[in-house]
């Protein structure tokens, strides 16, 4: 079974955790050992972006 690609580049995804400051948990665990809390911050934050980016193009 393949796994859904998500939506979310993985540019976006290290950029924010580097801000989040878990990057080094991505780096030597993958991002299997980032906490669900993390990664509900991570979402949090690129879900900020996006209706940011939507604000402006309108």
């Amino acid at each position: 079974m393949s796994r859904h690609r998500g939506l979310m580049s993985d540019t976006l995804k290290y950029e924010i955790a580097r801000e989040l400051g878990v990057d080094n948990i991505v780096q030597s665990e993958g991002w299997g050992g980032v906490s669900s809390r993390d990664c509900g911050n991570i979402v949090k934050k690129a879900i900020e972006i996006a209706e940011r980016s939507m604000a402006n193009q309108r």
